[in-house]
């Protein structure tokens, strides 16, 4: 009897280490909390076109839930506008406003539970220029009044009129921006840094940062090779898969928020990256610098939507108006970092940029002759790819057993397992010894 109690000690202390092991695993897989930030110093009150029209929605008690990436809108920090606040105040309508994390994330959301023909829980969203793509073809969005926008006269045609919404009846351009290379200076040649290759070069290794999404990751391997981003051709898609696989020698790690402190304290030398983010990583650090390559890269546009089933659809183009007002969009601008296609906020915010931020946020039409835009790729695609890259990620080859069997979650699975038999075979011991 001793000796099964021994055994049953051990065993619980086996299973208690591996219970505390797993919760480490999953926690630190977990987003951390954002820091509060002071919004003391904000202010509220904004000059608009017409006060009138917002004016006539007071007493209404209309309530408008708000869907956007966190941190991407003026709030009020550093004695800025806030947005929220402000359109509260002059239009009387409440706002619930909450944040997602990727374009994915919101898109499931809507797909599980909080959108159906009739009604969304959300009356606004700004999605990327492919989930628009996608939403459209899968009429989860409503067409915009644009006759309730009158300040759409300040968006340029060029963002508005796109591949994803090529009559712009769907989406109003909220910003855009740029993917390109950001490098030290003290440790990266700037000829270098002109190209994509500049993320394979051994001379670099192990000071090289990488996207860590699959949609990023691939459009960069295949604008490499020559082929489009959005390719779907199966050979030029595994070739991809083996430039990233071959990757893998030269990076530091995989990242995205993260890159802001990695670069800006100097533990990695050299990451593909947004321009506007770019800019908040040099102003923290003049050894950074930023370049677009000699290949194909990446021009995102981030658009106002109205989800299908919006049962506040005229408040909700209200305030897509606000936001396009031209103080409005300056403020956004200002907080973002992310170029504005508002017409008259460019020219205000172009006058306290200096040179090389211009270059950044707003590059020549040559240089951004050389862009590509994201658009929605397949299902069957989409699956192909993400699957590819958590094969790379967890360092498996593509022709290895362990590629269809082995992931984190199956491990502890089978872990559990083991020790669940473990248990149920003392168990019965016990009882044996017990007749």
């Amino acid at each position: 009897m001793m000796k099964g109690n021994r055994q049953m000690k051990k065993i619980t202390a086996l299973f208690l280490t591996f219970l505390m092991l797993s919760l480490l695993l999953f926690t630190s897989c977990q987003t951390e909390f954002e820091e509060v930030e002071d919004t003391s110093d904000a202010y509220f009150d904004v000059v608009v076109d017409d006060i009138s029209y917002y004016e006539k929605f007071r007493d209404q008690k209309i309530t408008l839930n708000i869907y956007n990436w966190g941190e991407y809108i003026s709030n009020g920090s550093e004695g800025s506008l806030d947005v929220i606040a402000a359109f509260e105040k002059i239009s009387g309508i409440k706002v619930n406003y909450t944040n997602y994390a990727t374009n994915e994330d919101m898109y499931a959301k809507f797909k599980n539970g909080d959108q159906t023909d009739d009604f969304c829980v959300y009356d606004i969203v700004i999605p990327s220029d492919y989930m628009i793509d996608k939403m459209i073809n899968e009429n989860m969005l409503e067409k915009i009044n644009f006759e309730n926008i009158p300040n759409i006269k300040y968006i340029s045609d060029e963002y508005r009129f796109t591949d994803f919404d090529p009559n712009g009846e769907y989406s109003v351009p909220y910003t855009w921006g740029t993917v390109g290379i950001i490098y030290n200076k003290k440790h990266v040649d700037p000829e270098d840094a002109k190209t994509w290759d500049i993320l394979w070069n051994e001379k670099y290794k192990g000071q090289v940062l990488m996207f860590s999404n699959s949609k990023d990751a691939f459009a960069i391997a295949l604008s490499k090779l020559g082929y489009s981003m959005n390719s779907e051709n199966p050979e030029e898609i595994e070739e991809a898969t083996v430039l990233l696989r071959e990757q893998r020698s030269v990076i530091q790690t995989y990242v995205m928020d993260q890159i802001f402190d990695k670069m800006q304290l100097e533990e990695a030398y050299v990451a593909p990256y947004y321009a506007g983010d770019a800019i908040t990583m040099i102003d923290g650090n003049s050894n950074l610098a930023f370049s677009h390559p000699k290949e194909k890269f990446n021009l995102f546009i981030d658009s106002l939507c109205i989800p299908k089933g919006s049962r506040n659809k005229e408040a909700a183009e209200a305030f897509i108006n606000f936001v396009c007002e031209t103080e409005v969009a300056l403020a956004n601008c200002e907080y973002i970092c992310y170029s504005t296609p508002h017409s008259k906020a460019r020219e205000l915010v172009m006058e306290s940029m200096e040179d090389w931020q211009k270059e950044i946020s707003y590059p020549s039409a040559e240089v951004l002759s050389n862009t590509e835009s994201f658009i929605d790729l397949s299902p069957e695609t989409n699956e192909d790819l993400v699957q590819r890259w958590s094969d790379i990620l967890i360092g498996i080859n593509e022709d290895s057993w362990q590629s269809k069997a082995i992931t984190p979650v199956a491990i502890i699975i089978g872990l559990g397992l083991v020790i669940l038999v473990i248990l149920m075979k003392i168990r019965r011991n016990k009882k044996r010894m017990n007749y």
